[in-house]
Formats: structure tokens, C-alpha cells, sequence
């Protein structure tokens, strides 16, 4: 799952991304793992045991944490693609199994970042890079050298259709604008998420005319992610995807780039206005609090730089031909992302552990997909359904993002998604969040498939961690299609185990299989989302957004 991180395949020590692209996997070995996953198949009571064989493959050490574009993830690919092939599916990429998607690959030039700030009496305070700033270039650039003016813009949310507009009376063209992480507490939990993406900030940006743009910490952002952690993995390669026309797609399409501040800093960036930064902090972090944009004393000047490079990574998709003339041509898909974060080179180049196996980030949300893949192969199904495992979900969502714009089916015809990502199933679960439901039509089919299996229904219990948002199914959402995304709820100690693991295992290396997965409550997981979409396949209507749905009404026509 995207928050804001390779030994086998005859690559040992070759660790840039790609180098390995084109060395075959070694076929022998995952023929091997797939005939061990599908042991027994015909034996219910090894869901369980299918889904671990799952796991240790496609998060041992071997795949290097299965970052997109490299021979990693392409053996998991491949590994995918045999189990998809021997549980019974059709390949449905525009290439067999595999729909390859283009990527242009970003690693940061460490030496090249620079940041200041100019104050109203001209003295300029050189920040230091890493300790005080990170600067981030715009995916379709190679550089970024940019002065300007600066503006605080409150949340940096630009809403005015809800009623509410932080650019309201603000003249920010040609300037760098300054925001705080987070959105208003007016909107409710899944609508505050959409507004708090960096994506949607950023075009908020450019649509005003900023050239570029830097985000503050607020009080819970730097609780629930630290600094520390932020700078972490500072020659972590980003991404984003390639239309065919070779247009880079992006966000804030105009903005140069950005750059984040440390919180034990930034007050820098106030010197002279009418609020300091810890007041403005206060104010967002209080009940119905929004701070009001103003217009910054100081003057900030960013440089950066990036190499670039092109790199393809494949989604995998698999079919289940519907079984209705009327409905067949219709498509419910479920969506798993493959890829992890892949290697950590200062921690490799510290002698530590630096790969990130991801186990349950996401090798347990593919393997549950596949279990309930196998499931759904042997029910009469009236609406086809695709099984698809994703490339670039920790670069941004990026292979659902080219899934969603370029399907290999009729994009009128993906009538839903049910989403598979980070189930924490280190306790035994009591009940779900499913996030999306209760929008659509999707809502009834969830609850219903829930008390099946006496699970219960939970709220979201991390409002502020923008759960929404942040996995393959908002992509989705973006084309108008209903989805919904389950995950483990807190209930029946599942707060204590699910808090330890984002705290102490997520996005690193810790999160292998040494984790004590409960490889029976992931076999329940699958089997919950195997009902999901066994019932909207056969559903008589069509998935719909509710009337007046606020998603419903913003992606309509997409």
C-alpha cells in the first residue's frame, strides 16, 4: 500500500533499477513453487496452505522486493501467471497474460538539491538538504530551478463546489505556494481523503498558476510519519506512466516540482508574516479548524535534478468468462497490487537488511486474490470476472492508473472493483472496513456477504491516514466505476497488532514472512471477497453509485 521503500535471477549485486530487465526467470524454480501453491486443490482445507506457498515466493528474498521494473517483480510476474494458468483462467492482457506498462523511471541526483530562503531584508538562509528539505522534481522534468515569491494557502484545497476554497482571494501566480498536509475535518472520512491527495493538491496548484509548491507537516502527519522515516530512502526511484503518444502522465501538470521542509524548521518560511508556524499548526489540528491563506515575507528558491530513464513493468490479468449472454460482456475485476518497494540501498550499503519482501504489503493480498480466484473459477458466474495483479501501486498507483485509462477490455464494460491490499491478518478478525461501499449498490452485496461469515461492519478507524485514497481502487473511482476496498478491522486486539505493524514493519524489511501471519484468517479474507464478487457477477443490476454520491457525481462520464 502507497502511505507517502534482490539476490536471485542471476542479478547478485546488480542493483539499479532494470539493470536485471531482461535475464529470464528461472523457470524451473517457478514451476516448482506454482505446483507447490496448488497442492491439493481439490482439498478445501488447503486455502490456507495455497495462500502461504503464495507468500514465501513472492516475498522471499530472491525477488528483491518486487519493485516495478525489475527481474523481481518480472519473476513474480511470471510465478502470477503460472498460478493464474493452472487454476484455470484465460489470459486477457494485450500480450497473453501480461499487459506491459510503460514507465519513465526518476532517481533523485542527491548533490543537486538546493533550497533558500530569502527574507524581507534580503538575508538568505541556506537550508541542508535532508536534514532540513527534500525537494522533488516534476516527473516529466529533468530538472527544477525555480525563485519566487512565496503564499500560504491553508490545506491547499480547492473545493469550491463544497462550498469551501483555500485560493479564495489569493493571487499565487507565478509564486511557490505553501500548504499544510491534511484537509478539512468538515468533509467526512472518504471525501477529506480525496481532497488531501498530493495529486489533487497539486493540480489545485497549477490550475491557479503556481509554478511550484511546499508542504508543511502538520501535528499528526509528523506523529504518524516522522522525519526521520520521511528521509529515509532519499535514491528511492519514482515513477510514473508513459501515454502512447510518450506524454508523461502527471499531476500538477505545470508545477516545476516541490519541496517538503522538516518541522523543526520551518517556521523559516513565516519569518515576518501575520502567523507563525506553530499557529498555524494549531489551528489546523483544532476541531473545525482551517487556516486562512495569507501572503508569505520571504522569497524561496528550490533547484533539483533527476536522471530518467524508460522502463516497462506488466500488469497481469487473467478471465473468468461470464456465463450470461446479457451480463458476460461485462467485467467485475479484482485488483491486488504485485509490487513492493523493493531494496534500500543505504541500509544495503550500511550492511543491513535493505530489502523490503513486502509480505504483507501486498505478496498476502495477491495471494488472496488468487484463492479467491480459484474459488470463483468453479461457480456459474453471469458477468465475467478479471483477475488483475498490478504493477507500480508504491509509485502511485500507477498500473491501475494505465489499467483504468487503457483496459484491455470495453472501458465502458468494468462495471466494479473489488480491491485487495495489505490485509494485516495477524489476528483472528472480527470485522472489516470496507471502504466505497456504502456509495454504490456495492453496499447491500458487502453487508450481505459479511454476515455470511459473521463479520462485522466497522467505520474507518484511521480517518486521517486517507486509506481511500491511497490503493489501486481509487483508480477506479476516477473512471466512475463503483469499488470498494476491504480491509482487517480493530476490533478483538486487531487495533494493537494492526498499529505495531504500520509502526514497526511497514514499507521495511521487517516485513517478510518471519511476521506471524494467521494463514487461515487470510484463507476467511479470501473467502469474504470471494462472495463480494461472486454476488455483484450475478447481481440483475449493473453496479451503481447511490443517488447523489459525492464520488458518483465527480467521476461521472469518466
Amino acid at each position: 500500500m502507497t502511505l507517502f521503500n534482490r539476490l536471485g535471477g542471476g542479478c547478485l549485486g546488480l542493483f539499479l533499477l532494470g539493470a536485471c530487465a531482461d535475464v529470464d526467470a528461472p523457470a524451473a524454480a517457478i514451476s516448482q513453487a506454482v505446483a507447490q501453491a496448488a497442492a491439493n486443490t481439490s482439498n478445501e482445507a488447503t486455502a490456507a496452505k495455497r495462500i502461504e506457498a503464495d507468500v514465501l515466493f513472492l516475498a522471499d528474498d530472491a525477488r528483491e522486493g518486487r519493485e516495478a521494473g525489475t527481474s523481481g517483480y518480472q519473476e513474480a510476474a511470471d510465478y502470477v501467471s503460472a498460478r493464474m494458468g493452472e487454476i484455470g483462467l484465460e489470459p486477457a492482457g494485450a500480450d497473453g497474460w501480461f499487459q506491459q506498462v510503460p514507465l519513465r523511471a526518476n532517481t533523485p541526483v542527491l548533490e543537486s538539491a538546493e533550497f533558500s530562503v530569502m527574507k524581507a531584508d534580503g538575508d538568505t538562509i541556506d537550508l541542508t538538504h535532508l536534514e532540513d528539505f527534500r525537494v522533488f522534481v516534476s516527473a516529466d522534468q529533468t530538472e527544477m530551478d525555480i525563485t519566487a515569491p512565496a503564499v500560504f494557502v491553508g490545506f491547499g484545497v480547492h473545493a469550491p463546489d463544497q462550498g469551501y476554497d483555500d485560493y479564495e482571494g489569493l493571487d499565487v501566480k507565478g509564486k511557490i505556494v505553501v500548504y499544510i498536509g491534511g484537509a478539512p475535518d468538515r468533509f467526512e472520512s472518504e471525501q477529506r481523503a480525496h481532497y488531501n491527495s498530493r495529486g489533487g493538491k497539486a493540480d489545485a496548484a497549477a490550475k491557479h498558476g503556481a509554478i511550484g509548491s511546499v508542504s508543511l507537516f502538520s501535528i499528526a502527519g509528523e506523529k504518524r510519519f516522522p522525519w526521520a522515516r520521511f528521509i529515509s530512502n532519499p535514491t528511492r526511484t519514482g515513477m510514473t506512466w508513459v501515454h502512447p503518444d510518450g506524454r508523461a502522465e502527471v499531476s500538477g501538470a505545470g508545477l516545476s516540482g516541490g519541496g517538503v521542509t522538516n518541522p523543526e524548521i520551518s517556521q523559516v518560511l513565516f519569518d515576518g508574516a501575520e502567523k507563525t508556524f506553530a499557529e498555524i499548526r494549531a489551528e489546523a489540528e483544532a476541531e473545525g479548524g482551517s487556516p486562512a491563506g495569507f501572503d508569505l515575507a520571504v522569497t524561496i528558491s528550490m533547484k533539483g535534478s533527476q536522471t530518467s530513464k524508460t522502463v516497462t513493468s506488466p500488469n497481469v490479468i487473467g478471465l473468468i468468462p461470464g456465463s450470461d449472454p446479457d451480463l458476460k460482456d461485462e467485467y467485475i475485476v479484482l485488483s491486488a497490487h504485485l509490487d513492493h518497494t523493493g531494496i534500500n540501498q543505504k541500509k544495503i550499503d550500511a550492511g543491513e537488511d535493505g530489502i523490503n519482501n513486502g509480505a504483507l504489503d501486498n505478496a498476502i493480498g495477491v495471494a488472496t486474490m488468487l484463492e479467491a480466484a480459484t474459488q470463483l473459477r468453479d461457480v456459474a458466474a453471469g458477468r465475467s470476472i478479471l483477475i488483475l495483479a498490478v504493477t507500480a501501486e508504491e509509485k502511485g498507483l500507477l498500473g491501475a492508473d494505465y489499467f483504468a485509462h487503457y483496459p484491455t477490455v470495453d472501458s465502458s464494460a468494468l462495471a466494479a472493483d473489488v480491491n485487495l491490499d495489505m490485509p494485516v491478518v495477524l489476528h483472528p478478525f472480527t470485522d472489516v472496513i470496507a471502504f466505497g461501499a456504502e456509495r454504490s449498490s456495492l453496499g447491500p452485496i458487502v453487508r450481505a456477504a459479511a454476515a455470511k461469515m459473521d463479520i462485522a461492519l466497522s467505520p474507518d478507524p484511521l480517518p486521517t491516514q486517507n486509506l481511500f485514497v491511497r490503493s489501486d481502487h481509487y483508480r477506479f473511482v476516477e473512471k466512475g466505476v463503483p469499488s470498494v476496498f476491504l480491509v482487517v478491522g480493530f476490533a478483538d486486539g486487531g487495533e494493537e497488532k494492526i498499529n505495531d505493524f504500520i509502526k514497526n514493519h511497514y514499507h521495511k524489511p521487517s516485513d517478510d514472512t518471519s511476521l506471524p501471519i494467521l494463514y487461515d484468517e487470510a484463507a476467511r479474507f479470501a473467502e469474504v471477497n470471494y462472495l463480494i464478487a461472486k454476488d455483484l457477477a450475478n447481481a440483475e443490476e449493473r453496479p451503481h453509485w447511490n443517488e447523489g454520491d459525492f464520488f458518483g457525481e465527480l467521476f461521472s462520464g469518466k
